[in-house]
């Protein structure tokens, strides 16, 4: 029971331990990681103690563990002690005394057995017996006993004294005394180890406590602190487990040796006792036939025993004396009385054989061999026998030097005498004769020496072969005797004899328990021994060898995470110092690019806005054609710029999407109309058809989408040939799952001319975005606010190599160097077209088939804004397309999917289109229907032919108008319809709202509405007309280009080149109505500039607030090449209402600073 409790204590000490280490080490990593990760952050100063409470607690926690190791180790010693058992030696024969009397050989379960009647009587409550020594020379010690009752006022101590023998030995109770002094100098130990810790412990603790430790040498002195005193723990650790090993091997082998010697003294004692009870009733049984003769002998005249009654008496009363080998009856003849005697027995009183080997009642002895008895005053021969020594009549026993002793000291004591050991003839065993006096009946009990003397009448003696009788004692116990027994007669204590037992060896343990044979003269004990050596103590060795591995293996275990730990912990700070070298890097990357942007954009500005300002002047054609290639140009080195510092901005985490309510549709065909002379100069088909289903306005980012798309078309254009087409669709993503309402979109590998745009064939859409992990919109979180849409570019370009489609979302990576040849490009509009899909929380696929082409599907999540009616949108971005709404028109067109799209573009001006395929079932459809409910007849160029187109026509009413949906203008076509006096209005793909507008409206009278012309920008100049606007930057090319554009809306342009320059101008009062500011520029840059001026404006409207005047608050708007740095919120920070990036359009300038402008 002891182990396990052991072993489970440690294992839940180590535990804790283990966890307040892991806790704290991952306090001090936490305070680590904070101090690495403040090169961004704000530093916060730590309390100077924290360190400390963690010292304390871990110093509580060592107290804790101090004070149940002690309590633990005296609980166990009280636990002992009370297990101890109590061996009390000595007799005692005084009747007011309560002693326990170790003479008659009371076994420990005996000595319980009465402590326990003592316990459960109602009188005695508790039994205590002391040991008081004698003088040095005393053999003889004394032996206290109290008993104290239920209550105090029964309480009362009963004591006595009776002597007891010391023989010398050392006795149990002398071994648990030197056992309790080795438990003191154990404890002494133990606590002088704990205090040596402790006290080594302490100063550790305080010394860190006191040491301050600098702000930026903390973070590394407290992970080196922590390690040392981790290690010195572990130490501590180790050397506590090695104590308890020790101590727990000493208390176990101590518990076993204690079991063993309570065993044999157990075992001797209870032979001891057996033998000693079955001697004295024999004894007994002697000496009542001693009175036996007495009275019947001695005391009948005639006698009424003789030798014949004698021996049957006896042999019949063998079994009453199972120890005696023979009893015998000598009488006493005094020297006066011997011829009488003689004569009378008919014998003559005969010597024993020799002097040296007493052989009194041996057997096998013949009396007609043995010579007189020499003259002597008294005589005490044999007159009667038990039959078995019969030869032993007429024998003197007083003939023997030590018979006659003992016959003499039996008669004046009154109580049976034994002999020496002697060797019996017949056995040739070591034998005694126990002797005791007969006297006559008159004799009274307290007679005195003198008195026996004189009344000795004879003398009874008994034989006994001790050997038979200790075996034949032993063979009545257990049939496997486990010790040694050994009977010693110790008379003479320097030469013991052995009467029973081999000879001794050393088996281990010895028990001596003392005999009471009832001769007070003579001593004898019993020695007993185990038959074998003791075992080695396994369950100690297990036990604390166990204790022992566990320490070593759990300190093992943590020294192993004391040093993984330690690693890790210089790990983290190479990769905190890695880290910040990162960032520095890349702040230095950041600052770079931002400096190379500006000085990149600052000339190209310059150079783009004197391009355009050329282009302005009076040129001839080939001039003007250098003039355009050269803008393109420019143009083109902008969008690389742009699309590096794309790349740099999403890498470092700093591009952040805008949330605008915009219109999808009108971002799409902004991009067709971007494109749309490429997809014209290669001859390819490029249509866009967004869903019905799909709200005419999202909230999200409309740059960044405009950007994805831009990039999927312009990578399809650059790798498709002619003939080919590009097909862009917009649906919801829950659409997808609807075969139905995507069936005719879903191309495929026929060669059908109705199942794709160009009638080429086409990769599976599907399969670009079968493997999205989110593609339906219902898994959304408050799905009722955002929408998930699913943009598709399908091409029928050359498509991507297999070996090329796993890294075509690797940045600056293209399929090979050959393609980089061929078709030019950097390699990372995909990769920013991936970034920008994630940051709108979507996915990105494609498909591709080598001379197939290519799919790539994508989609995008945007919040939901409230919903606007087609006319709303309409008159938001053409205020003049109401008078469209309920037209019919007719589309002539034998491609599905391209019907699709023509039908998709004229249901957004709000007019009803009907689809046929040919002019043949465009004339049956006629005759069905009214021709003249057609406003218009929509024929693709595909589908015309001659003869039947013309037969449609002249069978078509005059006021219904026809157009010619063509990739490139036909003159064959138009001279055809010329000759038949018919007018075609051309409308050139690809198809895009303004472009049908416009085409509708200069060819149908609507009424009143006049026909319009194309809006240009300068048609809005007259809000800007008269306003003194101030331009300030640093270089003269700048201004002279941002003055120029502005001068051709009709503003008055004012240049400054410093911010000092700029704060002169524009103190209040000043008849300024905006300023367009640079940001980086000497001595005062624009954001100090403009918090220099609207702290003036602050001023002067506190004093003006009280006059109920408009506070002044001039519009200033940012002009910066450093396009990573100046995002609109660090512009707002400092008080400017908005920035415009160089290098700027015409447009950008006026759009930004006619928006704080009221039209007139």
């Amino acid at each position: 029971m002891i182990l396990p409790a052991v072993v489970e204590f440690s294992r839940l000490f180590l535990k804790w331990v283990f966890v307040i280490i892991m806790s704290l080490n991952c306090k001090i990593s936490s305070s680590s990681g904070l101090n690495g990760t403040s090169s961004k952050m704000k530093k916060v100063k730590e309390p100077a103690n924290s360190g400390w409470r963690w010292k304390r607690l871990v110093l509580f926690v060592w107290l804790i563990v101090v004070a149940v190791g002690v309590g633990f180790f005296f609980i166990s010693g009280v636990f002992r002690r009370k297990m101890e058992v109590i061996t009390l030696t000595g007799a005692c024969k005084d009747n007011k005394s309560l002693v326990l009397v170790q003479q008659f050989n009371v076994s420990n379960d005996l000595l319980h057995e009465l402590a326990y009647s003592f316990y459960e009587t109602d009188q005695i409550t508790a039994l205590k017996c002391t040991k008081q020594l004698g003088d040095k020379l005393s053999t003889k010690h004394e032996i206290t006993c109290s008993l104290k009752g239920p209550n105090s006022a029964q309480n009362a101590e009963l004591w006595g004294q009776c002597p007891i023998h010391d023989d010398d030995k050392p006795s149990l109770v002398h071994e648990k005394v030197a056992r309790g002094h080795n438990n003191g100098i154990l404890k002494v130990c133990v606590w002088v180890l704990l205090v040596f810790a402790l006290c080594a412990l302490i100063p550790c603790l305080w010394k860190n406590h006191k040491v301050k430790i600098k702000p930026k040498e903390q973070t590394q002195t407290s992970s080196r602190s922590a390690g040392k005193w981790m290690k010195k723990l572990l130490v501590l650790f180790v050397l506590v487990g090695v104590t308890v090993s020790i101590w727990l091997f000493w208390y176990l082998n101590d518990g076993i040796q204690l079991r063993r010697r309570e065993t044999i003294a157990n075992m001797c004692d209870e032979r001891a006792r057996m033998l000693q009870d079955q001697f004295n009733v024999s004894m007994n049984h002697v000496h009542a036939l001693a009175i036996l003769v007495s009275t019947f002998y001695h005391g009948k005249q005639p006698p009424a025993i003789d030798q014949k009654t004698f021996g049957e008496y006896t042999e019949r009363t063998f079994f009453e004396r199972p120890l005696t080998s023979g009893v015998a009856y000598a009488l006493r003849v005094r020297h006066s009385e011997r011829e009488k005697f003689e004569k009378e027995h008919g014998w003559t009183i005969k010597k024993m054989d020799t002097e040296n080997q007493d052989q009194t009642l041996a057997q096998d002895c013949d009396p007609k061999n043995l010579e007189p008895s020499p003259i002597q005053d008294e005589y005490a021969p044999v007159i009667l026998s038990q039959e078995t020594v019969s030869h032993i009549v007429s024998i003197d026993m007083m003939s023997g030097k030590e018979d006659r002793e003992n016959i003499l000291r039996a008669r004046a004591s009154g109580k049976g005498v034994l002999t020496s050991p002697f060797k019996l003839l017949k056995s040739n065993h070591l034998g005694v004769v126990l002797t005791f006096a007969v006297y006559n009946t008159h004799l009274h009990q307290d007679a005195t020496p003198e008195e026996r003397i004189k009344a000795t009448v004879g003398y009874l003696g008994a034989s006994y072969d001790v050997p038979s009788l200790v075996e034949k004692l032993l063979h009545q116990l257990a049939s496997k005797q486990t010790i040694v027994v050994n009977v010693y007669d110790t008379t003479n204590a320097s030469a013991a004899i052995n009467m029973y037992g081999p000879a001794e060896a050393d088996t281990g343990f010895l028990h001596i328990s003392s005999l009471d044979f009832g001769d007070p003269s003579r001593k004898h004990e019993m020695r007993c021994r185990f038959k074998q050596r003791p075992p080695p103590p396994w369950t100690a060795i297990l036990a604390s060898g166990g204790v022992l591995i566990i320490t070593f293996l759990l300190g093992h275990i943590f020294y192993a995470a004391i040093n993984r730990i330690a690693a890790v912990e210089r790990d983290y700070r190479k990769m905190m110092e890695l880290k910040h070298r990162a960032e520095a890097a890349d702040v230095a990357k950041s600052q770079f690019l931002a400096t190379v942007s500006h000085e990149i954009r600052t000339p190209m500005n310059g150079v783009l806005g004197m391009l355009q300002m050329l282009m302005d002047t009076n040129l001839d054609a080939k001039q003007l054609d250098f003039a355009q290639t050269a803008h393109a140009s420019g143009k083109d080195l902008i969008k690389l710029i742009n699309e590096v510092l794309d790349q740099a901005k999403i890498e470092s985490g700093r591009l952040e999407l805008e949330a605008v309510p915009f219109e999808l549709r009108t971002i799409l065909d902004n991009v067709v109309s971007l494109l749309s002379t490429k997809s014209q100069e290669k001859g390819i088909e490029l249509a866009v058809y967004v869903s019905s289903q799909l709200a005419e306005e999202v909230v999200g980012d409309p740059g960044r989408f405009r950007q994805i798309i831009t990039n999927l078309v312009e990578n399809s254009l650059k790798f498709t040939h002619d003939r080919g087409h590009i097909f862009v669709s917009v649906h919801l993503a829950d659409e997808v799952t609807d075969e139905n309402s995507l069936k005719i979109f879903n191309g495929s590998n026929s060669n059908t001319a109705c199942n794709t745009l160009s009638g080429l064939p086409v990769v599976d859409r599907k399969k670009s975005w079968e493997n999205f992990e989110k593609l339906s919109g219902k898994d959304l979180i408050n799905e009722s606010e955002k929408i998930k849409i699913l943009v598709t570019v399908e091409d029928t370009g050359v498509g991507i190599p297999i070996k090329a489609q796993s890294s075509i979302f690797t940045p600056f990576m293209q399929a090979d160097s050959s393609t980089s040849r061929t078709y030019g490009g950097t390699g990372i509009g995909l990769s920013i077209s991936k970034r920008l899909v994630g940051l709108m929380n979507g996915e990105i696929g494609f498909v591709s088939e080598p001379g197939t082409g290519s799919t790539f599907s994508f989609t995008a999540v945007f919040m939901k804004k409230e919903t606007s009616s087609l006319d709303t949108v309409l008159q938001q971005y053409h205020p003049d397309t109401s008078a469209f709404r309920g037209l019919r028109a007719l589309v002539i067109d034998q491609k599905n999917i391209r019907a699709e799209v023509t039908r998709y573009h004229l249901q957004r001006l709000g007019i009803s289109v009907e689809i046929t395929s040919d002019f043949e079932s465009a004339q049956s459809y006629r005759s069905e229907i009214d021709s003249s409910t057609f406003a218009m007849v929509l024929v693709d160029q595909e589908v015309w032919d001659k003869e039947s187109g013309l037969a449609f026509l002249r069978g078509v009413e005059s006021s219904t108008k026809l157009f010619l949906l063509a990739n490139s203008i036909n003159p064959a076509i138009q001279d055809e319809i010329k000759s038949a006096n018919l007018v075609a209005t051309v409308v050139q793909k690809p198809l895009r709202l303004s472009i049908l507008i416009s085409c509708i409206q200069e060819t149908i009278s609507l009424g009143n509405t006049s026909v319009l012309a194309r809006r240009k920008p300068s048609t809005l100049g007259t809000l800007l007309r008269d306003k003194r606007i101030l331009v300030v930057d640093d270089n003269i090319v700048n201004r002279r280009v941002a003055e120029g554009a502005l001068k051709k809306y009709g503003a008055i342009v004012t240049c400054v080149d410093s911010g000092k320059a700029a704060l002169e101008k524009l103190k209040p009062p000043h008849s300024f109505h905006a300023c367009f500011m640079d940001l980086q520029m000497p001595e005062m840059d624009g954001f100090e500039a403009t918090r220099q001026i609207r702290r003036l404006e602050s001023m002067v409207n506190e004093e003006i607030i009280s006059n109920n005047a408009s506070p002044w608050h001039m519009p200033i708007l940012a002009m910066t090449a450093d396009v990573i740095q100046a995002t609109d919120e660090e512009c707002m920070k400092c008080g400017m209402d908005g920035y415009v990036s160089k290098p700027f359009e015409e447009e950008q300038l006026y759009s930004a600073a006619a928006c704080f402008f009221e039209s007139g």
